[in-house]
């Protein structure tokens, strides 16, 4: 129906910076709100970030100031730019998407990516 593909993890040390992209594609009418996750281990998946459709985004504590959730809406596609990385912020992260189904009768279902790691080191 739906697929989300994340891209652009990967390994920096402290006080660097990552993009995380995360496209969605197939029977899609309309995406509502955007979200990133993450899930470091041991840990409970949190959120991280969130966009609407009109743009407003909402931001954890632990990443005000740092990370900035964006949305291209003819690509459905949201990026996370994280910068000034910690290594507490070393985990999976995860994109999801609340979408309305493109089907005789649309409806509204969500869809998650399959992460990608994130690793900083001190």
């Amino acid at each position: 129906q739906v697929q989300l593909e994340e891209s652009g993890g990967g390994s920096v040390q402290a006080g660097g910076s990552l993009r995380l992209s995360c496209a969605a594609s197939g029977r899609i009418r309309s995406i509502d709100a955007m979200d990133w996750y993450r899930q470091a281990p041991g840990k409970q998946r949190e959120l991280v970030a969130t966009i609407t459709s009109g743009g407003n985004t909402n931001y954890a504590d632990s990443v005000k100031g740092r990370f900035t959730i964006s949305r291209d809406n003819a690509k459905n596609t949201v990026y996370l730019q994280m910068n000034s990385l910690k290594p507490e912020d070393t985990a999976v992260y995860f994109c999801a998407a609340h979408v309305v189904v493109l089907a005789l009768i649309p409806y509204k279902a969500d869809f998650w990516g399959q992460g990608t790691q994130v690793t900083v080191s001190s």
